[in-house]
C-alpha cells in the first residue's frame, strides 16, 4: 500500500486576469501564472520551473517582481487576502503578508520599491485600502483609503522608480499621487482635472508619468501638473486587417477642454511600459504603440507599431471573455532591453526582439507567439494517443489541438465554427473524434491539417472514446451510447439504460466492456458483444461525473456530487472515501494498477493511497484555478495529465513508491503520418516543375559558361598582345638604365675619393686633441698626486690623536674600575662570586674595545693606501694606453670590418649548433627514458623467465604422465575417429546434392521472374488499349455533341449544309485512312491470337512451376529431416566418447593407485568397471555398424523418405 510520486513536468497555458502577469526574471527567463501556479519559463531551453500556490486559496489576482529579481509577491484571494513573497533562486515561500486593516478579500495591484524593501497593496472593494509594507518584517507600516465610493474601481499602484515614499494610484475617476513620512501617507496636490476612467500609467522620469484612459488618450503629467495630451486612433476593423494605418495627434489642454471627450475615439489603453527611448502604449486588439522622446514641443512621437498577427476567420470572442481577444494586457521589456513579451486576454504569450531588424526596417511588425497558443476558454475534452506520444484536447474557445507531451509543443491546431464538447484520439495517432453540438465528426491528422471525412448525425455529444484496440468507438446521445465500428462506420449497438445524462464511457483493457456513469446516479457495466448490462450500481442520491475501472475489469472507482470516493465491484459500493468536503470531479487508474489519482473542484490533483483505506490518504498537488474536467493517464503510466475550466493543460510525471512509473520495456512510438492525395499530387508537380527549371537553369549556366569561356580566351588574347609590348618598352627602359647606373658609379667612385681625404683631414685633428686631452690628464694628475700626499699626512696625524686618546682613556678607565672595585672588595666580601663575574665581562668588553679600534684603524690605513695605489696605477695604465690607442686605432678599423663579416657567419653558426643541440638534448632525453623502460622490461622478464623455468620444468613432468595416458586413449579414439570421418564425408556428398537442387530452384525462380515480365507487359498493352477506348468514347460523345447542334438547324436545310459539311470536314478521313483502319483490325486480330497463345503458356508455366515446386519442397524437407536426425544422433555418439574417455581415464587413475599399493578402490571394483567399459565399446562399435549401413542404403536411394531410426541410449 503506497501513494504515487507526482511532479509537475510542464504546463501548458496563462492567467490571464492577473495583474502584471508577466515579468522578465533575467534575459533568458521570465515569470508568469498558470493555473494556481506561478511559472519560470526559460525562453531559450523550453525549460519550466514551478512555484506552487498555497493550497485551498481562491486564486492568484496580482503579481509583482522585486526590481533586483530576487523575489516574486503573489496576492491570493481568499476568506483573507494574503500577500506571499517567495524566492526565486530556492523556489521556496519566504514571508506570508497578512492583516486586519484589509476589508477586502483580495488584493487588486502590487509593487515593490526600487530599494526592493518596501512593497505596496491596494485591496479590492469595499474599503479600498492602500498598505505600505515593510516586507521582510511582515509589518505594515502605513494604510489609507485610496477610495471612498464602494463602485468605483483602482486598476494599478506603482512605486516612484527614484523614491521610495512616492506613490501613484489610478482608477476610475481616480489619479493620485502619496508620499510617505512617518508611519503616514498623505495625498500631494495635483491640478484639477476632468474626472476620467484612469486605467493604467508608467513611471517615465522621478518627476514625470503618463496615464491611459478608457477613450484612447495618454496624459502626461510633470511635477503635479498636466503639461500634454496624446491621442490613438485605431484603424477600423478593415483597416487592420489591410494595410493597418493608424494616427496619433496630440493637442493641448484647452483644446480639450473645448472640445470635449466625446470627439475622441473610444479605444481603451490597456497598458504603459517604459523604456529607455520613452515608452510603449498598448490599444485597440492586439496592437502596441511605441512613443520615442523627442526634443521638440510634442515630447514624445509615435515612431513604430507593433500587432498581433490576427487569421480573418479567428473566433472574435466567447462567451467567458469580456472585450477583444487579443487586446494586449501586460507587457514587460528584459533588462537590456532586447526583447518585449506581451500577454493579450485570450491568454497568449507573444515576443519580438526590441533590436532587431524587423522593428528598424518599418513602421509596422508582427509579433510572434513566445512557445505556442494555449486555449483561452474552458477545456471540455482531452485524450491520450497510445501508438504515439501525443494528446488531443477541445475547448469552447472552437479549437482542436494536438499537442505532444515527448517535446512539450503544438503539433497541430485546428478552429472550427462550432464550440467542440468532446474529443477522442484513436490508439494510432491517426485519426479524432470530436463531438459538436450539431453533430460528431471523424477526422483525419494530416501533416499540417485536421479533416473531417465522416459525420454522424449525434448532437452536442458530450462523451466519446475510441476502444484499445481502435476497430470501435463509443460516443454518448443523450441518455444513449452508441457504438460504431471505426472503419466501416455501422451502428453495431445502442446501450439503453440511464435515465439521465451520461457524464462518462470507459472501456476495459480487453474492449470487452464498457463502464458508464451518468447525472442519475447509476454506474453500469455493459458487454460490447451483447449490447446488454452485467452489472449495476445505482445511488440516486449521487450524480456521477466520472468513472474508471481497474486494469482486471472486476473494480470500478467512481465519483461524483456526495464528495466520496467509491470503490464498486459485483454491482456492490464496497468502499467509500470521504474527499474531507471536497467534490472530486474526475478519477483515472493507471493500467499497472498500482496508482489512483482524482480531481477536485479546487483545481487540486490528489494521489490516493492504493489499494483505498478508510479513512483514505493522499498526497494534494495544487495546480489549477478552477475545476478539473477531465484527467488521462498515458499508456505506459508515465505522465498524468489534466485539464480544467480554467483553459490549462497540466502534465506530471508519476510513479509509484517503489519507482515503476514505467513499464519494463520502453515503448516505441510509431512515427508514421498521414496527408491528402491532392496534396502529394500538387508536391509532385511542385518537384518535377523544380526540376525542370534546375534543368533549364543548368543549360542556361552552361551557356552563360561557354560565352565567359570566350570572352575570357578574346581578353587573354588581347592581354598576351599587350603584354609582348609592354616587354618591348621595358627592354629599352633597361638600356637606357644601364646607361644612368654609369653614370652614378662614376659619381660615386669620385664621391668615394672625397670621403677618403675627409677622413684622413679628420683623424689628425682626433690625433691632435688626443694629445691636448692626455696634456691635461698629465696636469690632473700632478694635482692628485699632491692632493695624496696631504690626505696622508692628515690620516697619520688623526692617527696619533686617536692613540692618544685612546691611552688616556684607557688609564682613566683602569683607574675608575680599581678604585670601584677596592671598594667593592671591603663592603661586599659576600658578592666575590658575583665581582668575579663583573671583572670576567669587564676585561672582555675593553678587549672588545681594542680589538676594535684597532681594527678600524687598520681599516681605514688600508683604505687609503689602496686608493692611492689604484690611482698611481690609473696614471701609469693611462700614459701606456695613449700610445697603445695610436696604434691600434687603425689596427681596430680594419678588425671592425672582418669582424662584422665574421660576427655574421658565427650567429649563422651559432643558431645552426643551438637547433643541433637542442635536438640532440631531445633525443638524449628520450634515449635515457627508453633505456630505463628497457632495463625495466629486462628485469620484468628475467623474473617472468624464471618462474617460466620453474613451471616447465613441472609441466614436463606432467607431461610425462600425460603422454603415456594420451598413447592409451588414442588407441580407444581412433576406431571412432575414423567412422566419424566417414559420417562427415557422407554428410558433405549430402550437402552437395542439396546444392544441386538450390540451384534448380534458382533456374525455376528465374523462368518465374520472366513469366512476370511477360505478364506486366501483357498489363501495360491492356492499359494502353483502355486508354485508347477512352479516347474513342470521349471523340465518340463529342461526335454526338457536333451531332445534336446539327439537328438543332433541321428545319434550316442551308444551315443544315453547313453544318453537316463542317461536320464532315471534322471527323471523316481520307481513304487512306480508312484502309489504315482495316489494316489496324488485322493488326489487332492477329495480336489477339498472340496474346491467347501466350496467355495459355502463361497457365501451363505455372501449372508446371507448382507441381515443380511441391516436388521440390518435398525432397528439402525429407533431406533435413534425415541431416537433423543424422546429426543428433553423432552428437549422441560424441557425448557417450566422452563419457567413455572420462570413465577410461578413471580406471588408469585407479590402475596406477594399485600399482603404488593405496587402498582407494579395491581389485573387485576395477575388474568390474573394465567389464562395463569393454560392453560400452561393443556396443557402440555395433551402433557404429549399424548407422553406416544405414547411410550406404540411403545413399543407394536418394528418392526415399523413410528416416534412420533413433539411437536407442538406454541400451548402451
Amino acid at each position: 500500500m503506497s501513494i504515487a510520486v507526482a511532479t509537475l513536468r510542464h504546463s501548458f497555458g496563462l492567467k490571464a486576469d492577473v495583474t502584471n502577469n508577466v515579468a522578465f526574471q533575467d534575459e533568458q527567463t521570465i515569470v508568469y501564472p498558470a493555473g494556481s501556479n506561478c511559472v519560470m519559463f526559460n525562453i531559450e531551453t523550453r525549460a519550466q520551473k514551478f512555484i506552487s500556490n498555497v493550497e485551498k486559496s481562491g486564486g492568484m489576482t496580482a503579481m509583482a517582481l522585486t526590481p533586483n529579481k530576487r523575489y516574486v509577491a503573489l496576492a491570493e484571494k481568499g476568506e483573507k487576502a494574503t500577500i506571499t513573497i517567495y524566492d526565486l533562486q530556492t523556489l521556496r515561500k519566504k514571508k506570508v503578508l497578512t492583516t486586519t486593516e484589509v476589508q477586502s478579500q483580495q488584493y487588486v495591484s502590487l509593487a515593490f520599491s526600487p530599494d526592493s524593501k518596501f512593497l505596496i497593496s491596494q485591496g479590492a472593494r469595499p474599503d479600498w485600502t492602500l498598505l505600505y509594507w515593510a516586507w521582510e518584517k511582515s509589518k505594515p507600516m502605513a494604510s489609507i483609503r485610496t477610495s471612498t465610493n464602494i463602485s468605483t474601481e483602482i486598476y494599478q499602484v506603482s512605486f516612484n522608480p527614484n523614491d521610495n515614499a512616492q506613490i501613484c494610484v489610478v482608477g476610475n475617476g481616480i489619479f493620485k499621487t502619496y508620499k510617505y513620512n512617518e508611519g503616514v501617507l498623505k495625498a500631494n496636490p495635483i491640478q484639477k482635472i476632468e474626472p476620467q476612467n484612469f486605467l493604467t500609467h508608467t513611471w517615465l522620469s522621478e518627476d514625470r508619468i503618463v496615464v491611459g484612459t478608457d477613450v484612447g488618450k495618454i496624459m502626461l503629467f510633470e511635477g503635479q501638473e498636466h503639461k500634454r495630451d496624446f491621442y490613438v486612433v485605431p484603424p477600423s476593423t478593415s483597416d487592420s486587417s489591410s494595410n493597418g494605418n493608424t494616427r496619433t495627434s496630440t493637442a493641448p489642454q484647452s483644446e480639450v477642454s473645448d472640445t470635449g471627450l466625446s470627439s475622441k475615439p473610444s479605444t481603451p489603453v490597456l497598458s504603459l511600459t517604459k523604456y529607455s527611448k520613452g515608452f510603449l502604449c498598448s490599444a485597440g486588439n492586439g496592437i502596441i504603440f511605441m512613443y520615442e522622446k523627442t526634443d521638440e514641443r510634442e515630447m514624445y512621437k509615435r515612431t513604430r507599431e507593433l500587432r498581433v498577427p490576427i487569421s480573418p476567420d479567428s473566433a472574435q470572442s466567447t462567451h467567458n471573455i469580456k472585450g477583444p481577444l487579443h487586446e494586449i494586457l501586460h507587457m514587460t521589456i528584459s533588462p537590456s532591453e532586447e526583447t518585449l513579451v506581451a500577454a493579450s486576454r485570450n491568454n497568449q504569450l507573444y515576443t519580438i526582439g526590441m533590436t532587431g531588424a524587423e522593428i528598424a526596417k518599418g513602421e509596422h511588425s508582427l509579433l510572434e507567439i513566445l512557445s505556442q497558443p494555449f486555449h483561452f476558454d474552458q477545456i471540455t475534452g482531452l485524450d491520450v494517443c497510445i501508438r504515439k506520444p501525443l494528446i488531443a484536447t477541445c475547448s469552447l474557445d472552437r479549437t482542436v489541438r494536438i499537442w505532444n507531451y515527448e517535446n512539450n509543443s503544438l503539433e497541430l491546431t485546428k478552429e472550427f465554427q462550432e464550440e467542440a464538447f468532446s474529443v477522442a484520439l484513436h490508439p494510432s495517432g491517426l485519426y479524432v473524434l470530436v463531438g459538436f453540438s450539431d453533430k460528431l465528426r471523424l477526422m483525419n491528422i494530416l501533416i499540417d491539417d485536421i479533416q473531417p471525412f465522416k459525420e454522424f448525425t449525434i448532437r452536442g455529444c458530450r462523451e466519446c472514446q475510441f476502444s484499445n484496440g481502435g476497430h470501435l468507438f463509443a460516443a454518448v446521445h443523450g441518455n444513449v451510447i452508441q457504438l460504431y465500428t471505426t472503419y466501416t462506420f455501422e451502428n453495431v449497438g445502442n446501450l439503453k439504460g440511464h435515465n439521465g445524462k451520461v457524464r462518462s464511457i470507459q472501456w476495459t483493457h480487453d474492449d470487452s466492456r464498457i463502464i458508464s456513469c451518468g447525472v442519475d446516479g447509476a454506474v453500469y457495466e455493459w458487454s460490447v458483444y451483447t449490447n446488454k448490462r452485467e452489472g449495476e450500481s445505482v445511488l440516486k442520491t449521487c450524480s456521477y461525473t466520472c468513472a474508471c475501472v481497474s486494469p482486471d475489469g472486476s473494480t470500478t472507482y467512481a465519483v461524483g456530487s456526495d464528495k466520496t470516493l467509491k470503490e464498486i465491484s459485483d454491482s456492490q459500493i464496497q468502499k467509500e472515501v470521504p474527499a474531507a468536503d471536497t467534490i472530486l470531479t474526475q478519477c483515472a487508474i493507471s493500467r499497472s494498477g498500482r496508482m489512483l489519482f482524482v480531481g477536485t473542484a479546487q483545481g487540486s490533483v490528489r494521489a490516493m493511497k492504493f489499494p483505498l483505506t478508510v479513512p483514505g490518504e493522499w498526497a494534494e498537488h495544487q495546480c489549477h484555478a478552477g475545476s478539473i474536467t477531465k484527467m488521462k493517464i498515458s499508456y505506459d503510466d508515465a505522465y498524468l495529465f489534466t485539464v480544467s475550466e480554467d483553459s490549462s493543460l497540466y502534465m506530471f510525471k508519476i510513479m509509484d513508491k517503489e519507482g515503476r512509473g514505467l513499464k519494463s520495456k520502453d515503448i516505441t512510438y510509431a512515427e508514421e503520418i498521414l496527408i491528402s492525395k491532392t496534396d502529394l499530387q500538387e508536391k509532385d508537380t511542385a518537384m518535377k516543375e523544380l526540376k525542370t527549371r534546375v534543368y533549364e537553369l543548368n543549360m542556361e549556366n552552361e551557356y552563360q559558361l561557354r560565352l565567359k569561356d570566350m570572352n575570357h580566351h578574346e581578353k587573354t588574347k588581347e592581354l598576351t598582345e599587350k603584354f609582348i609590348q609592354e616587354m618591348e618598352s621595358l627592354k629599352t627602359k633597361n638600356q637606357v638604365l644601364k646607361t644612368d647606373k654609369d653614370k652614378e658609379e662614376a659619381r660615386h667612385e669620385e664621391e668615394q675619393q672625397d670621403l677618403i681625404e675627409k677622413q684622413n683631414q679628420e683623424l689628425q685633428d682626433l690625433e691632435s686633441a688626443n694629445n691636448q686631452k692626455l696634456m691635461a690628464e698629465y696636469e690632473k694628475y700632478q694635482e692628485l698626486q699632491a692632493k695624496s700626499q696631504r690626505m696622508q699626512e692628515e690620516y697619520e696625524r688623526q692617527l696619533a690623536a686617536k692613540a692618544e686618546s685612546k691611552k688616556q682613556a684607557l688609564q682613566e678607565l683602569t683607574e675608575l674600575y680599581e678604585t670601584k672595585l677596592h671598594e667593592k672588595t671591603g663592603q661586599l666580601e659576600s658578592a666575590n662570586d658575583e665581582q668575579r663575574k663583573m671583572l670576567q665581562t669587564h676585561e672582555e668588553t675593553t678587549r672588545q674595545i681594542e680589538e676594535d679600534a684597532d681594527r678600524e684603524i687598520l681599516d681605514i690605513k688600508n683604505m687609503y693606501e689602496r686608493r692611492l695605489r689604484e690611482e698611481k696605477e690609473g696614471n701609469m695604465r693611462l700614459t701606456g694606453e695613449t700610445g697603445i690607442m695610436k696604434k691600434k686605432f687603425k689596427s681596430q678599423e680594419q678588425e671592425i670590418e672582418s669582424l662584422k663579416v665574421e660576427i655574421g657567419n658565427l650567429n649563422t653558426e651559432k643558431n645552426k649548433l643551438n637547433g643541433v643541440i637542442k635536438s640532440l638534448e631531445k633525443d638524449i632525453l628520450g634515449l635515457k627514458k627508453e633505456i630505463q623502460e628497457r632495463d625495466e622490461t629486462i628485469q620484468d622478464k628475467e623474473k617472468r623467465i624464471y618462474d617460466l623455468k620453474k613451471k616447465n620444468q613441472e609441466l614436463e613432468k606432467f607431461k610425462f604422465v600425460l603422454d603415456y595416458k594420451i598413447r592409451e586413449l588414442k588407441k580407444l579414439i581412433e576406431p571412432r575417429e575414423n567412422d566419424i570421418k566417414t559420417m562427415r564425408d557422407q554428410i558433405q556428398e549430402m550437402g552437395s546434392e542439396l546444392e544441386r537442387y538450390n540451384k534448380g530452384n534458382t533456374a525455376l525462380k528465374l523462368k518465374i521472374e520472366e513469366s512476370k515480365q511477360k505478364l506486366k507487359a501483357n498489363k501495360d498493352e491492356m492499359a494502353l488499349q483502355r486508354q485508347r477506348n477512352h479516347d474513342m468514347a470521349a471523340d465518340l460523345k463529342r461526335f454526338r455533341t457536333d451531332v445534336s447542334k446539327c439537328v438543332k438547324h433541321i428545319q434550316d436545310p442551308h444551315v443544315l449544309k453547313v453544318e453537316v459539311i463542317e461536320l464532315n470536314k471534322r471527323w471523316v478521313q481520307s481513304e487512306q485512312l480508312s484502309e489504315n483502319i482495316g489494316m489496324d483490325v488485322d493488326i489487332q486480330k492477329e495480336y489477339a491470337r498472340q496474346r491467347d497463345h501466350l496467355e495459355r503458356s502463361v497457365a501451363s508455366f505455372r501449372k508446371k512451376l507448382q507441381k515443380d515446386s511441391q516436388i521440390h519442397r518435398a525432397d528439402n524437407v525429407r533431406i533435413m529431416q534425415e541431416n537433423v536426425s543424422l546429426i543428433k544422433e553423432i552428437n549422441d555418439l560424441r557425448r557417450e566418447l566422452k563419457i567413455a574417455r572420462t570413465q577410461v581415464h578413471d580406471l588408469e587413475a585407479n590402475n596406477n593407485v594399485l600399482k603404488k599399493g593405496m587402498p582407494a578402490v579395491g581389485p573387485m571394483v576395477s575388474v568390474e568397471e573394465l567389464g562395463q567399459v569393454q560392453k560400452i565399446v561393443d556396443i557402440q562399435k555395433s551402433e557404429i555398424q549399424r548407422l553406416r549401413d544405414q547411410l550406404r542404403h540411403t545413399l543407394t536411394k536418394p528418392g526415399s523418405g523413410h528416416r534412420l531410426p533413433p539411437v536407442e541410449v538406454g541400451q548402451a
